[in-house]
């Protein structure tokens, strides 16, 4: 292998990708980032720490930078919050990066798989039991929003787009109401497709439960809350969030999702909550998910120690 550049001010900084003083053999780390967060949030500088102690040069790196890919010996994908805006464009880089022969955490293929909202009926197909979702592909011809919810005799219903994040595009329409919202149902699904849930009233008064997985073993959980009044649980909504030990039988079934992703994620977190006692899954978060670091000590260390190790 080509010695890699490295800075010495590497190991107290992960901000811009520094200038180089001399040349080791280091293997060289790209944390895939975004334009909003170039040096990475609090949680991913938490990897990148565990990445540098272990001698590696990890640097954030704009996933739309104009860079050499094929430079870095492995491209972590960490904080890419906006791929959603750009999906097509996000899925052109991912395939950049594997025709350059680099190394990607997740898989290229799990990043494709995932991001699109309707792997939720692979997995349903696979006989997990997910929250029960009407989809409206673009082009479709789905009934009206006011037909969908007679037919499935639901009240409030929660709509969003099948390629999206952060509860982005994502909203709520009360029992009766409808019609009232039938235009930006329309406009939405002009725009590509669209998914509609019934409200679950669960992660309002219990919670939603994220469980973390490193390798494909479970590391730790949180139980985030939405803020009252509110359904979303992203911070950037209000929501909270905090250290949880999930009982035995979640952490099962969060497993046996897991079992059925094709591929073998490096890291992955499971969302989901109970509704009459049974995990029902909400989302399986491969591409940038929020790891939670801070609540599973061990989380970044194993992880570190998996992408220096080319993976599982």
């Amino acid at each position: 292998m080509e010695p890699k550049p490295r800075s010495d001010d590497n190991a107290r900084s992960i901000g811009k990708v520094p200038r180089h003083r001399y040349i080791s053999v280091m293997p060289t780390i790209a944390l895939a980032t975004y334009a909003a967060a170039p040096e990475l949030p609090p949680d991913d500088q938490i990897l990148a720490r565990a990445l540098v102690r272990r001698g590696a040069d990890a640097r954030p790196v704009r996933w739309d930078a104009k860079v050499d890919w094929s430079a870095f010996d492995t491209v972590v994908v960490r904080s890419c919050w906006d791929y959603h805006l750009r999906h097509a464009e996000f899925l052109g880089w991912i395939d950049r990066v594997e025709t350059a022969g680099v190394p990607l955490h997740n898989a290229a293929s799990i990043l494709r798989w995932n991001s699109d909202k309707r792997y939720l009926r692979d997995l349903e197909r696979a006989g997990v039991g997910v929250v029960h979702t009407r989809w409206s592909d673009a082009g479709s011809g789905t009934p009206t929003l006011a037909a969908v919810l007679a037919e499935e005799g639901w009240g409030d219903v929660v709509i969003k787009p099948a390629i999206s994040a952060s509860a982005t595009e994502t909203w709520r329409v009360p029992a009766g109401r409808a019609a009232e919202w039938e235009d930006r149902f329309r406009a939405m699904t002009a725009r590509g497709p669209a998914m509609i849930q019934p409200f679950i009233a669960e992660v309002a008064t219990a919670g939603e439960w994220s469980l973390v997985f490193i390798g494909g073993e479970f590391s730790h959980s949180v139980l985030k809350l939405p803020a009252p009044g509110d359904f979303r649980v992203q911070e950037e909504h209000g929501g909270t969030q905090q250290a949880r030990d999930a009982d035995a039988e979640v952490v099962r079934a969060a497993q046996a999702v897991l079992a059925r992703v094709p591929g073998a994620p490096s890291y992955a977190r499971v969302d989901g909550c109970l509704i009459d006692g049974r995990f029902r899954v909400m989302e399986v978060e491969l591409i940038e998910p929020t790891l939670y670091f801070t609540e599973g000590p061990r989380a970044a260390e194993r992880l570190a120690d998996l992408i220096l190790a080319g993976g599982r």
